[in-house]
């Protein structure tokens, strides 16, 4: 009997089919993999498993088949039906659950038994220490079994050297571990990942596929995953489905559908050499230190220096909690920095970006454009409001409009499904889709310098290209300057004409991306990968 019946699914979201006549059988213990451009509905399909609000089937059914106990009616996976129920020792009955019409108790019961990974989600006590985290995640132990296992899952996610700092002084990648210790920790009948590791660098990502692999597909929980990275459907997927507008397209061997996937990514266009002009943004000696009651002097940012040239599309790489996106803050002015100098050029003069004010850093603030990693949109306007009057970019109608749709196709979307989004609201699109929407906001303002933080994390393969093609085609029409902090190596590579590498608050290297991109690449296995 399979675990998860999926029959003639459909999802409508204002008049638009997001899922279509979706039918198929996920077993106890098997992994599936969710392949698929971003807005294919995935994600759609991820919430209305776990039963989230608003993800009410409009057609179709979706059963759990699972073994229940008939007194305090908790449940469990199927096979433990007619094994004994360990709170109130009745034998577990195997019982057919329609999920989205049983009754409410049934339904609250099947959504605590699973666990779900969100993309850009960090759900922790912020003032807690990692192991107080993962130990309030576990129910139905004494105090020592719990802490014991809270020990081994924090060692699972490989955090052991972080087992007593508190949450809010973790990196990102960091955060992420211990949202999966926490997942796991719950003991779940059935784990959901949702493009767990897109933003995350390919060390970091490699571990969380790992405590996925252990600690829980080689314990036979049934696990449903999307994402980007192709390596990760081989590793883990025992079946795989390509979503595509809502229809399943392909299904099979992950390894056959995950090369037909790929088959049709296209590769970026070529271009003329570009004539880079001389520096425009200058960084010297550029510190930043805090106190942090648990790690004491923290170097964020370590004695950095550097230039980046007019028209160059500059990359800053490095594993997580390396300084990077501070760097990037310092360097838009959001954050002032402990000590160094750091100057950006306007016309023939150069800036003093740590002075404030409108003959300091505001004087460059217009001419400046950043997308941070944490992206937010305005979420009481529509796509067309948050592209043009939410930016006070004040444009008569159509134009406002044709600008909209342009810079919309520039970031991967095609004309009339541009022309569709511009009516929606941002929690009407999914996780890409705002991405991808708040990277249009930058650009189209068109601002001298642009300073991209993970840039393509949530984006399936076809839009990274694109968004490859836009940046550069920029570059060219406009002059622009980019810098990129990228875990992305593929889009490093494709896209930036030199590369910093970072870590520990330093720049240790700056080079041809190809060779910085090795110091990163986990077949190196250099010591960037075997150091703590």
């Amino acid at each position: 009997m399979s675990f998860i019946e999926i029959e003639n699914v459909t999802k409508t979201f204002k008049g638009v089919d997001v899922l279509k006549n979706i039918n198929m059988n996920i077993e106890e213990g098997n992994v599936l993999g969710i392949l698929g451009r971003s807005g294919a509905g995935k994600s759609v399909l991820i919430n209305m498993l776990r039963g989230m609000q608003d993800y009410k089937p409009d057609k179709g059914k979706i059963f759990y088949n699972v073994a229940l106990c008939p007194d305090c009616r908790i449940v469990d996976a199927p096979s433990r039906a007619g094994k004994t129920c360990s709170i109130c020792g009745c034998e577990f009955e195997p019982y057919k659950v329609d999920f989205w019409n049983c009754e409410r108790l049934l339904f609250t019961a099947i959504k605590r038994r699973i666990s779900i990974m969100l993309q850009r989600t960090f759900a922790l006590y912020e003032d807690d220490t990692v192991i107080d985290n993962v130990i309030k995640s576990i129910s139905g132990h004494d105090e020592d079994e719990s802490t014991n296992m809270a020990i081994d899952l924090i060692d699972t996610v490989q955090m052991n050297h972080r087992i007593t700092h508190i949450a809010r002084d973790l990196s990102g990648g960091e955060k992420q571990r211990v949202v999966l210790a926490r997942q796991m920790a719950k003991e779940p009948m059935l784990f959901l990942a949702d493009e767990p590791t897109g933003t995350l660098d390919p060390k970091t990502a490699e571990l969380i596929h790992q405590a996925l692999l252990e600690g829980v597909k080689q314990k036979g929980t049934t696990m449903i995953i999307t994402s980007h990275w192709p390596e990760v459907m081989k590793k883990l997927s025992d079946h795989v489905i390509w979503l595509e507008k809502g229809e399943i397209i392909e299904e099979g061997n992950p390894t056959v559908v995950v090369q037909k996937f790929l088959d049709q990514v296209p590769l970026p266009e070529k271009r003329d050499v570009i004539k880079i002009g001389g520096p425009i943004i200058k960084l010297e000696g550029v510190k930043k230190y805090y106190y942090s009651i648990e790690r004491g002097v923290v170097k964020a940012v370590d004695d950095v220096s550097f230039e980046v040239d007019e028209g160059e599309i500059f990359g800053v790489v490095g594993l997580s909690g390396a300084g990077k996106t501070t760097l990037s803050r310092i360097l838009y002015g959001l954050t002032d920095p402990s000590n160094g100098s750091i100057a950006v050029k306007l016309g023939d003069n150069w800036i003093d970006m740590t002075q404030k004010g409108f003959i300091g850093r505001g004087r460059v603030k217009p001419y400046l454009g950043i997308l941070h990693q944490e992206y937010s949109l305005y979420p009481h306007r529509n796509v067309l409001g948050n592209l043009t009057i939410a930016i006070s970019l004040e444009l008569p109608a159509e134009f406002a409009k044709m600008k909209a749709l342009y810079v919309l196709k520039a970031v991967g979307f095609d004309e009339e499904y541009a022309d569709n989004l511009l009516t929606k609201y941002p929690d009407e699109l999914s996780g890409g889709e705002r991405h991808r929407v708040a990277l249009a906001q930058v650009l189209i303002k068109e601002p001298n310098i642009i300073i991209l933080d993970e840039p393509t994390g949530t984006m399936d393969p076809i839009t990274r290209v694109q968004v490859t093609d836009s940046i550069r085609k920029a570059r060219e029409d406009l002059n622009q300057t980019f810098l990129i902090i990228s875990h992305d190596m593929d889009f490093v590579l494709e896209v930036c004409d030199r590369a910093a590498l970072m870590r520990g608050g330093k720049i240790l290297r700056i080079g041809e991306p190809q060779n910085i991109v090795e110091d990163l690449t986990p077949k190196e296995k250099n010591k960037m990968f075997t150091e703590e």
